[in-house]
This record gives structure tokens, sequence and C-alpha cells, in this order.
């Protein structure tokens, strides 16, 4: 039963980063042509619901959002968060 699981928790983690990853390459890009934007709110929502290495690594490859303080704060330390978790997981098994 826990392999199972945490082959589950692995897909979602994997699913939620490259969606993080995803909306911050779409949200440089509507930024880019002055268009609707993506809210922060759920650029943070998507960091700390497992995808902060995907946003962190759509902030640096895209530019985005790399210079507001909150981002650089936040979203590493959601990264962080849910790398110890995995980490912690993996040591459980």
């Amino acid at each position: 039963m826990l392999p199972y699981l945490m082959s589950v928790i692995i897909g979602y983690l994997l699913l939620i980063n490259m969606i993080g990853f995803i909306i911050m390459g779409v949200d440089k890009k509507r930024a880019v042509k002055n268009a609707w934007r993506i809210p922060e709110r759920v650029l943070f929502m998507a960091a700390f619901a497992g995808g902060g290495v995907g946003c962190y690594l759509g902030m640096h490859l895209f530019h985005h959002k790399t210079k507001h303080w909150k981002f650089q704060v936040y979203v590493p330390l959601a990264a962080l968060i849910y790398i110890l978790l995995l980490l912690k997981l993996y040591q459980a098994v």
C-alpha cells in the first residue's frame, strides 16, 4: 500500500510542478503582450500546492517575477518545503 501511495504523491508533484512551470511561462508571455494576466495568488497557490520547483524553474527560465521580493522568498520556500517533505516520505518507506 505504501509504495502505491508514494507513486501517487510523486505523480501529483510532477503534474503540479509542470503546471507551475507552464503558468509562469504563460503569464510572462501575457505580460510582454500587455494582455490579461494570471493573478499572483494563483501563481503562489500553484507553488504552495506542491509546484514550487516548477514555479522556481519557470521564474528563472522565463525571467519572470524574479525581481519581486515575494516571489524571491516564497517560491523557493515552497520548493524547499516539498523537497523536504518528499525526502521525509522517502525515508519512511
